[in-house]
């Protein structure tokens, strides 16, 4: 299983890094039509660093899978939600100072994601059956409808609305990876889960671009977070039989929130460094 969250810490890694190249890319990238743009997926990947970080992006996606097949999903979103903290680690070599605060707040993820190991067990067997998957088709349509009406919202209600559609997007891509009995490529093809992988990845990313290009990345980032973590860590409790080991489901939903209310506090950093900062002291927190 300690194999599994190391799979699970390399795909934060990878989306970690990855965030903040593409939020560079969508900030320098022309904003085109009003509302949500689908041509603008089509503008950032003209942009040398979204395409790098779209290329970490599937680094970490195949090592989230990996991950999911061993790991409840609670565990998984948790240790993703740990690539705040990669962010401003990395940060830290850019150039910009880490107060107590930040610090402290990378040892609360590192911790929350500590007792989520030691608490966990392998990931539910609970059989899920084409309802279900029918069940995720409609919750991406519905998303859809969403995000599109969220793009139209006033300025501050789009980035934190968007920012949330585009974390429960990437939840449901987690739950549908989740529930893909295999790898093998006829298995892949036959299973409506796949294709849910698919729409909903791009759904996601484009929302979350246009979220990072239009409003503040903070905001978008720390909603983000909270869309892909609890939602899916949800439906793994409650439909697919994720379980902690017994005795240890207090342990569990205090690493949980632990490691997410930590990230939370990190995710200024997904801001791009080129961005001017409006704090009165924009790079130490006492």
């Amino acid at each position: 299983m300690w194999w599994g969250l190391l799979c699970a810490l390399g795909a934060a890694i990878a989306y970690g890094v990855a965030s903040v190249m593409q939020a560079v890319a969508a900030q320098a990238t022309d904003t085109g039509a009003d509302g949500v743009d689908p041509k603008l997926l089509v503008r950032v990947l003209g942009q040398w660093k979204f395409v790098l970080g779209l290329a970490l992006d599937v680094l970490g996606f195949v090592a989230q899978i990996v991950a999911l097949h061993v790991l409840p999903l609670f565990v998984v979103q948790a240790a993703l939600a740990a690539s705040l903290a990669v962010t401003a680690v990395a940060a830290r070599f850019l150039g910009v100072r880490l107060g107590r605060r930040e610090w402290a707040a990378v040892a609360v993820v590192c911790a929350g994601l500590a007792l989520l190991g030691t608490a966990a067990e392998s990931e539910g067997s609970d059989p899920v059956g084409l309802g279900f998957r029918l069940v995720l088709i409609g919750a991406v349509v519905v998303l859809a409808g969403a995000g599109i009406a969220a793009g139209k919202a006033n300025r501050r209600v789009r980035t934190p609305a968007l920012g949330l559609v585009a974390g429960l997007s990437f939840g449901v891509v987690a739950i549908a990876g989740r529930i893909i009995p295999s790898l093998a490529p006829l298995d892949l093809l036959t299973d409506p889960a796949t294709y849910t992988v698919a729409v909903a990845g791009g759904m996601a990313m484009l929302f979350y671009a246009t979220a990072l290009q239009r409003g503040s990345v903070t905001t978008s980032t720390a909603m983000m977070v909270l869309g892909e973590t609890v939602f899916p860590s949800l439906i793994g409790v409650f439909a697919l039989g994720d379980r902690t080991r017994p005795g240890f489901a207090v342990v569990a939903v205090a690493g949980f929130v632990l490691a997410v209310a930590a990230a939370l506090a990190l995710a200024r950093f997904g801001e791009p460094a080129t961005e001017p900062r409006t704090e009165t002291k924009p790079t130490v927190f006492p």
